[in-house]
């Protein structure tokens, strides 16, 4: 049973609600650990470690040391994870470094609600050996970091999403340092250039600005917050919310996905906009099942869930969210309240030093 109070949304979920959610996600979980997409569906190292989070917002957190544990277990030498698994099979051996980074944000949000320092301590040279990997793929121009790595080697060329998350899974990996009494330094360089790519390098990413998740990202990623995020979030809002449905993936599309709708309700509550972070919550309910488990999205033009699956990851994102809303776990401020280090005092790039920056 759970060992911590669970979120309540008025009007919206009860604890009891978010319970129900959490344990379908648990009932995916395979027996080394894993927590895919769905029974019988594939495992990234991504979505796993958002799933474990939810875990442990509901208080499951032996099922969420199990999640950690897998990751452990399936970190390469070199510190990073295949792409892809599915039934313990790697079925993508290449790696993405935002994937890899996530663990520091996963094993920071369970160290913030358990107080476990036993365990996390246990799971500390997994968060550094995966930063250090992916700190070796900071080979841009301006901090950027190459959002692959795979046979042929690294992929050139740097994702704003993934660079947003790496940039926050950074600042949590820093914040596990300061506190195991093991300082890393040179992390603290690594984002310090990454935020500054995020903020004034938009030319070192690939153009991605159809998808919603390059609008809002950098905020949820602590990148950019105040006047900046305001402005980045109005320049948009019209292409990407729809109204009493929820937000689309990609601009063009007419289909509104659950997880991307809920990482922006997680952003707008990191700017304090508890209203409009509120009502997406609200309007992103539609995808809600019985079972409290959650689909994907919903082609809105003909009112078909698309695709047809129920994600758990999708639940996942539903349940940070909730926490997020209500304040309720002592993590609920992930992505809100961490010190950030965000400003760069030197760099090799003139506009570092200019005096708009």
């Amino acid at each position: 049973m759970p060992t911590a109070e669970l979120p309540a949304v008025p009007g919206v979920l009860s604890a009891r609600d978010c319970l129900r959610t959490a344990e379908t996600i648990a009932a995916a979980q395979e027996s080394d650990g894993a927590l895919p997409w769905f029974t019988g569906g594939h495992t990234d190292p991504w979505d796993h470690i958002e799933n474990a989070m939810a875990l442990t917002v509901a208080g499951l957190w032996d099922q969420a040391r199990d999640a950690y544990r897998w990751s452990a277990k399936t970190q390469r030498a070199d510190g990073s994870w295949p792409m892809q698994f599915r039934a313990g099979v790697i079925e993508n051996a290449d790696a993405d470094t935002n994937f890899c980074a996530y663990i520091a944000t996963g094993v920071l949000h369970f160290l913030t609600s358990t107080d476990d320092f036993e365990f996390v301590r246990e799971m500390w040279p997994t968060v550094r050996a995966a930063v250090d990997f992916v700190l070796s793929l900071q080979q841009g121009d301006f901090g950027e970091i190459h959002w692959s790595l795979g046979p042929g080697g690294s992929s050139g060329a740097a994702l704003l999403t993934g660079c947003s998350s790496i940039f926050h899974s950074l600042r949590c990996a820093l914040s596990l340092a300061d506190q195991l009494d093991d300082p890393q330094p040179s992390w603290e360089v690594a984002a310090l250039r990454l935020g500054h790519a995020l903020r004034d390098h938009p030319e070192a990413f690939l153009d991605k600005s159809r998808y919603s998740m390059d609008w809002y990202y950098p905020i949820l990623g602590g990148a950019i917050r105040g006047r900046a995020a305001y402005d980045r979030i109005t320049s948009r809002w019209e292409d990407f919310v729809v109204p009493t449905l929820g937000i689309r993936c990609v601009s063009d599309q007419p289909w509104v996905t659950g997880a991307e709708t809920c990482e922006l309700v997680l952003a707008l509550d990191a700017l304090g906009d508890n209203r409009r972070a509120r009502q997406l919550f609200i309007n992103m309910q539609h995808l809600r099942e019985a079972d409290g488990s959650y689909w994907t999205g919903l082609v809105f033009t003909d009112g078909k869930r698309w695709p047809e699956e129920r994600t758990t990851w999708t639940a996942a994102a539903t349940l940070l969210a909730a926490d997020a809303l209500t304040r309720t776990t002592p993590a609920n401020n992930i992505f809100r309240d961490l010190p950030r280090p965000t400003r760069i005092t030197a760099s090799h790039c003139a506009c570092a030093t200019s005096p708009t920056h």
